[in-house]
């Protein structure tokens, strides 16, 4: 088998790669809190540099998945993994000017759109079998999720230059994992690429857009809906009780959400996709009801098992789903579904920004249990024997 840089195998070598730019696109999640007082951000400015995130990241899912099965997976990745390590130091600039923080999220959404899907892709490829594959993918990028806001908040804390040492790092990180990219083979031979093809191609097979619509998308969706919700608005409503120690708890409460999705995925392989989406979309429900109870006491301790809920749920969901999409691609088009299981997930990064516009005069609690019956009502619904034979090989 050919050998990674640095004596590791191609598939462990990619993963290292996927893990080091899912830890940077949340660095700058609980320094947030520090640009919303350098800045002058109000709550929807806020929300809205966390969600601007997904504006880069869905046209680049939508995009770089058909590419890479026209061009192959590692001309589409080694770019972007670079551009990965160029954004972080283009944070640098981002506590003095909105148009920077604004624009390093934007790119950061791009990067991850390619490097998310089509990486992923690339990586299920190279280890061969759809289960495993989603599971080590999960764990990736859930632990790169999890410890780039968590360093980041303790590093904001108590280090000396809070918006620049937690980005520094990170460079420092990627430079190490663009080494490691040289010994990766290509998984897609010239011979099985498509041969022109649309621009944007969704991959959904004819068979599987009922599926897909009915099951997978409210899945993916929950994905995102319930991190970025744990990371974003419950430490703002919070802030007040947390005098002194509030970006950290932030780095805190957005770590222990997205480490506890890196550890469900032996629970996933229990349950079996089918089920591991309806019972993720019911935790995550879970969550959030204890949420509302943490925001009506004003107690912010609640925040460590919401943080375990949620993470819980978008852990599974996100198992479930890259296994169902691994199950229902072609193979010359699982880079593009998989780019589209990708984006439907990202929406749900703008769901913070829904909640805090529809918050009003009233205040999160109401918009916060929306969210909370519309996730119980969809795992219900996706727990019905019909909709799991959907989806069940």
């Amino acid at each position: 088998m050919t050998r990674a840089a640095a004596g590791l195998a191609p598939s462990r070598a990619l993963w290292v790669v996927v893990f080091v730019v899912a830890y940077g696109t949340n660095v700058p999640t609980p320094l947030l809190l520090v640009y919303r007082d350098t800045l002058g951000l109000g709550p929807t400015a806020l929300t809205a540099a966390f969600g601007v995130y997904a504006a880069g990241l869905i046209p680049a899912l939508l995009l770089s998945g058909p590419a890479s099965d026209r061009l192959g997976r590692r001309a589409v990745v080694v770019p972007f993994v670079v551009l990965a390590g160029l954004v972080s130091l283009l944070f640098l600039g981002a506590a003095s000017s909105v148009a920077v923080l604004f624009l390093g999220r934007f790119l950061q959404g791009a990067v991850s759109g390619v490097v998310f899907s089509v990486g992923t892709a690339w990586l299920g490829e190279l280890i061969g079998e759809p289960g495993r594959s989603a599971r080590l993918t999960t764990v990736a990028l859930a632990a790169g999720w999890a410890l780039g806001p968590l360093f980041s908040g303790l590093l904001a804390q108590w280090a000396p230059a809070p918006t620049v040492l937690p980005y520094l790092l990170h460079v420092v990180l990627m430079i190490g994992a663009i080494a490691l990219l040289r010994g990766i083979p290509d998984t897609l031979p010239p011979d099985r690429r498509r041969d022109g093809g649309p621009v944007v191609n969704l991959g959904v097979p004819p068979d599987a857009r009922r599926p897909f619509a009915l099951v997978v998308v409210p899945v993916a969706v929950g994905v995102f809906a319930f991190p970025s919700t744990a990371v974003t608005l419950l430490p703002l409503l919070l802030t007040p009780q947390m005098p002194s120690i509030a970006v950290a708890v932030t780095g805190l409460v957005a770590g222990l959400t997205l480490a506890t999705g890196a550890l469900v995925p032996p629970l996933a392989r229990r349950l079996g996709a089918e089920r591991a989406g309806p019972v993720g979309l019911g935790t995550g429900a879970l969550g959030l009801g204890i949420a509302l109870l943490g925001v009506a006491l004003a107690a912010w301790p609640l925040l460590v098992p919401v943080a375990l809920l949620l993470g819980v749920g978008y852990g599974l969901c996100l198992a479930s789903g890259l296994t169902t999409v691994a199950r229902l691609a072609a193979p010359s088009e699982r880079g593009a579904l998989t780019g589209t299981f990708y984006a439907c997930a990202y929406l749900g990064f703008g769901v913070p920004y829904l909640l805090s516009a529809l918050a009003g005069a009233g205040g999160l609690a109401g918009p916060l249990a929306g969210l909370a019956v519309v996730s119980a009502g969809a795992a219900l619904l996706l727990g019905l024997p019909g909709a799991r034979r959907l989806v069940t090989p």
